[in-house]
């Protein structure tokens, strides 16, 4: 590329069209325009054959070249001087002098290309051309001055034409070279000089915003070094005082640490004035301990450090299956959470555009079930598969609420809320947090948390959570939070709400064998340092654990007796050393576990009239629930007892009303104007839930009928007064206790024949489903003849 410098000389005017012929000498790299003075080498072939023979004062025409082609209009360019450049490479100094029009060219004897020239006659300026000119020159000069070039000035001295003016432009070192050969290409002077003031303007505009964030920097670096001189004088002072040593250390590594751009601007500023004080305070102060610890909390906070997600849905779903067996439809649901997590990664651009499609863009997932069933464990394996760090923060017994919201600064002993504790421990702002056991959250007079979760939990809410402590707000929005429950009857309605509610009904029996199979079992040979080899425990053998000696929802208890038999086989490994393969048997089952644990057997219980049997969820699961009914001397009422809550003495009331009401209807001939008992066993454990009415009616009906409740039929479901069955929830825990307890018959309100649909298949085919819509429907399937 040529290198220009503006030399203002006297054009030639030209009255009259000229035509000549000139060597062509292209310009693949700039562009020069009349008044410049250029250095161009002789580098292509085509420049050394146009200055080939030439000697100074010989004249060229300098012609643009872009991708092989030529301009229209070029700059007759006379040779002031010829050498070797500091590259070897032989060049010469050019004197721009007119714009020419480009015609027809020629190769001559010499090689070089010779092309006709016109020159371009340029017409007297208009009055509007000579008012663009005089502002143009107010604003050059402007530009000269703010970019510190006023002796620059004098370069414009003299230029009366509007079009040599304009040519002027082309000297700015940041003007690029499309630009410039526009200004080449204008012809027109007064179209030429609209064009200077334009860029002129901009580039004016750019010089003025440079130079305030230079006197901005310069002003900054002044007040920086001002405070560095300041600190300088006052250690001086502290050391004469006595007070220097580590202090000044600790107080620059604060700084440092608030510097390094991490913080927000808001808490960097807090963070900046705290240190001034803890300086300015000797550490006699109680206060400095106090700044100290929150200084150290704020800092370790990560404000801006970030995991990446790993958001390949198949790994995702790969790797739910390898740590869980079935709850198909759990693992369903979590894929689907992390596909849209997917899709706002991928399309955030067009989220931000939308604020109604940030605001409350987030999900909390609640995982509902009995203990065992793996809720901690799905919470890791979200984790794992999004690539985040995982933290578990039991809310078990939590009864402040500033174990949530954090202490506030003036308390002694003030520290941050689990939440923050949490952000702390997985040292990023987007890790999966489980909030273990949310039902089981308490209230007293020091607040209730669960109100303090309210903003924690809403997605609409926590991008701006503000802990007591810290005092500032932190962006909560990319935390996965995940709540475990055993039971939904203790978490509060507006908590609950905000919570996407995912059940884990527990497992069936073929489902204990599986995941015993392929994950508590090789888990327990690695604890108890014993290979599969080594312990050998067949399918039959577990299936009989399961069976015999487990009978919970989940699968906690089952890994403790398989732990009992992997032990049991481990310490014979130790013992005797001539030993090296123990196979389990089932004989093996009782020495290790001991007798089978002792149920109530539904044949036995329902051997007399007025016994039937109920299905019901508790914190544990679903559980068979024995309903007994007696008829009793005395006067007119209804005694209920088993610590039953309110729903269930209502039910037991409705029962007996519509017995009452359609006494010759269902065939019932005893006295109804006695007292009449119910009584749920195990009257130490308190019960309550809408589920009972047809169990207590059928109960009912059996004591007085005489006719006995068939003992491989449960029952559940609400009753009206009319004698309608009504829909209950928790279908699958019910008719999995069911299945554990050997009954076979199954009675269902119809309304839950969409829930039936969801068992599984080993389910379906061991327990016959019936469906009802009233109790006529029951009492004929439920009693004998």
């Amino acid at each position: 590329m040529p290198r220009a410098c503006p030399l203002r000389t006297a054009r030639r005017r030209v009255s009259s069209t000229e035509i000549r012929s000139l060597p062509l000498l292209p310009l693949p790299h700039g562009v020069v325009l009349p008044d410049m003075v250029v250095t161009v080498a002789a580098e292509s072939a085509a420049a050394r054959e146009a200055m080939s023979g030439r000697t100074v004062g010989d004249e060229l025409v300098a012609v643009p070249e872009r991708d092989g082609h030529f301009g229209s209009v070029g700059v007759v360019v006379r040779i002031e001087q010829r050498g070797q450049l500091a590259n070897g490479a032989d060049g010469a100094v050019l004197r721009a002098l007119r714009r020419v029009r480009i015609g027809r060219g020629e190769v001559a004897g010499s090689g070089a290309l010779h092309v006709a020239i016109e020159e371009v006659v340029e017409p007297p300026a208009s009055d509007a051309a000579r008012a663009l000119a005089r502002e143009y020159r107010v604003v050059a000069e402007e530009l000269l001055a703010a970019i510190g070039s006023r002796g620059a000035s004098a370069l414009l001295e003299g230029i009366e034409e509007p079009g040599e003016l304009a040519d002027t432009i082309g000297w700015w070192p940041e003007l690029d070279d499309e630009r410039r050969l526009q200004l080449l290409e204008t012809v027109d002077p007064e179209a030429r000089i609209l064009l200077a003031v334009g860029w002129a303007r901009e580039a004016l505009a750019e010089a003025r915003v440079t130079a305030d964030i230079r006197d901005e920097v310069n002003e900054d670096l002044e007040r920086t070094q001002r405070e560095a001189i300041l600190r300088r004088q006052m250690k001086a002072i502290q050391d004469e005082l006595g007070e220097g040593g580590d202090g000044a250390d600790e107080f620059a590594t604060y700084r440092a640490r608030i510097a390094d751009g991490t913080l927000p601007t808001a808490v960097a500023e807090a963070a900046t004035k705290e240190v001034d004080r803890l300086e300015r305070m000797g550490d006699q102060n109680v206060e400095a301990g106090w700044i100290r610890t929150w200084l150290d909390t704020v800092l370790e906070i990560p404000w801006s450090t970030a995991t990446e997600d790993a958001l390949d849905l198949d790994a995702a779903a790969q790797q739910l299956d390898e740590d869980h067996a079935g709850l198909e439809d759990v693992k369903e649901r979590i894929v689907e959470f992390l596909a849209v997590r997917k899709l706002r990664h991928e399309r955030s651009s067009d989220l931000q555009e939308d604020s109604g499609a940030r605001r409350g863009s987030g999900t909390i997932l609640a995982l509902v079930g009995p203990p065992g069933v793996g809720k901690t464990s799905l919470g890791e394996s979200v984790a794992r598969a999004l690539g985040r760090r995982f933290v578990r923060m039991s809310l078990g017994g939590v009864r402040d609420e500033a174990e949530i919201r954090g202490h506030r600064r003036t308390y002694v002993g003030a520290r941050p809320g689990r939440i923050v504790r949490a952000l702390v421990d997985a040292g990023t702002r987007n890790p999966v947090i489980l909030l273990d056991e949310i039902d089981k959250v308490g209230a007293d007079w020091r607040g209730d948390p669960s109100a303090a979760l309210l903003e924690v939990l809403d997605p609409a809410q926590n991008a701006t959570f503000r802990d007591h402590y810290v005092e500032h707000e932190i962006d909560l929005s990319d935390v996965v939070f995940i709540a475990t429950a055993n039971t939904l009857d203790t978490i509060p309605a507006p908590l609950l709400d905000r919570m996407e509610l995912i059940p884990l009904e527990g497992y069936s029996e073929d489902e204990k064998v599986a995941i015993a199979t392929r994950h508590l079992l090789p888990s327990l040979l690695r604890r108890n340092a014993v290979t599969a080899e080594e312990v050998r425990i067949p399918d039959k053998v577990i299936r009989a654990v399961v069976a015999d000696h487990t009978r919970e929802a989940g699968v906690r208890r089952l890994e403790q007796r398989l732990d009992r038999l992997v032990r049991r086989a481990a310490s014979r490994l130790a013992r005797e050393p001539e030993t090296t393969v123990v196979d389990v048997g089932l004989d093996d089952l009782r020495p290790a576990l001991g007798p089978t644990p002792h149920r109530e057997d539904p044949a036995v219980r329902t051997q007399v009239p007025g016994v039937a049997t109920g299905l019901a969820v508790t914190g544990a699961g679903g559980d068979v629930l024995f309903v007994e009914a007696a008829l009793l001397p005395g006067e007119d009422g209804l005694t209920l007892t088993g610590q039953l809550g309110d729903v269930m003495k209502e039910s037991g009331q409705i029962a007996l009303s519509y017995l009452r009401a359609n006494r010759e209807r269902l065939g019932i001939a005893a006295d109804l104007d006695r007292t009449v008992h119910v009584h749920f066993p195990a009257g130490a454990i308190p019960k309550d839930g809408p589920s009972a009415g047809v169990t207590m009616t059928t109960a009912l009906v059996s004591a007085l009928t005489g006719r006995r409740v068939r003992p491989d039929v449960a029952m559940t479901g609400e009753v009206t007064l009319h004698g309608k069955v009504l829909p209950i929830g928790g279908v699958k825990e019910k008719v999995l206790a069911a299945q554990r307890a050997g009954v076979t018959d199954v009675i269902l309100p119809v309304a839950n024949g969409a829930d039936v649909d969801e068992l599984p298949d080993a389910v379906r085919d061991a327990v016959t489903i019936h469906l009802v819509d009233s109790i006529p429907e029951v009492l004929e399937i439920a009693l004998t003849a």
